[in-house]
């Protein structure tokens, strides 16, 4: 890996990527905002807890 110059080497604009990877998340933002239904884990239904004072039986 040497140092050079981004123009004399054919590489035009560096900060493209970053504003394509913003517009993108942008994108994906709007569109997950106007979704109005989101896709999630639902949390397991743990079974209830043995009452207490029944260790004699």
């Amino acid at each position: 890996g040497e140092y050079v110059d981004m123009l004399a080497s054919g590489i035009i604009d560096p900060a493209k990527v970053t504003r394509s990877a913003l517009q993108n998340a942008a994108s994906i933002a709007a569109l997950f905002l106007t979704t109005e239904a989101v896709i999630a884990d639902k949390p397991a239904e743990s079974a209830p807890a043995m009452p207490g004072g029944m260790e004699d039986f």
